[in-house]
């Protein structure tokens, strides 16, 4: 265990938190080729684990079919293998885990986390945003009809692939989201302050504002990992 941590001690492993409709997706997308790590959902590595029928995805499903939570040890245990890919060499910047305390101090203690950027946003903002978000069905970018519209209506900017707005971005749905979001979060907030390990980012401005500097902000706190690994 300590040899893993001792061995990716160098490594830009960042986590991503924040509600639906923060940003985390848009920011990852823009961060991950500039610095080399790729930007890695948990919940990603769930259906693509069960897609190829893995032992891991096995389990995981059984779970999942059950409306159960899927343990730790198989989320961490995707984690550690997808941290072994030729991409991941340099780090990642992963969403969707840890959700609890207990998650956290699991991934401190296995894997090791360097920083950890947490993208703050009001509900309104969320409703306002998710209501009108579109996502790539190839490269998974993300638009948003009302702020951010591709240059051509229903086609992906970059890889000319499909949009389309997922079935559980409707407002009740969305509120739900955010409250279990901001029950979660509190003691997460704690935990990682601290480690002094915690970055908070005012992310209710739009990426497309002029005044938003969330993108130049993280890039700050990136290149300050860089430079002390």
């Amino acid at each position: 265990m300590k040899k893993f941590i001792t061995e990716n001690s160098n490594k830009m492993k960042i986590v991503l938190l924040g509600a639906p409709g923060a940003g985390k997706g848009t920011y990852a997308s823009r961060l991950k080729d500039q610095y080399g790590i790729p930007h890695i959902s948990t919940g990603d590595l769930l259906r693509e684990a069960i897609k190829n029928n893995t032992p891991a995805g096995i389990q995981a499903k059984k779970f999942m079919d059950r409306g159960e939570f899927v343990p730790d040890e198989i989320i961490i245990e995707l984690l550690k293998e997808r941290l072994k890919q030729s991409d991941a060499q340099a780090g990642m910047l992963l969403d969707g885990f840890p959700r609890t305390i207990e998650q956290a101090k699991i991934l401190d203690e296995i894997i090791g986390i360097r920083a950890v950027l947490k993208f703050d946003i009001k509900q309104d903002v969320v409703l306002r945003r998710l209501g009108g978000r579109l996502i790539c069905k190839g490269c998974g970018e993300i638009f948003n009809k009302h702020k951010l519209p591709p240059k051509k209506e229903g086609i992906c900017d970059i890889c000319k692939n499909e949009l389309h707005q997922r079935e559980d971005d409707t407002e009740e749905t969305i509120i739900k989201r955010y409250k279990t979001y901001e029950d979660q979060i509190n003691p997460l907030i704690e935990h990682y302050s601290n480690t002094n390990k915690l970055h908070t980012l005012d992310s209710n401005t739009d990426l497309s504002d002029l005044k938003c500097t969330v993108l130049e902000d993280c890039k700050k706190i990136l290149d300050n990992i860089k430079s002390n690994i």
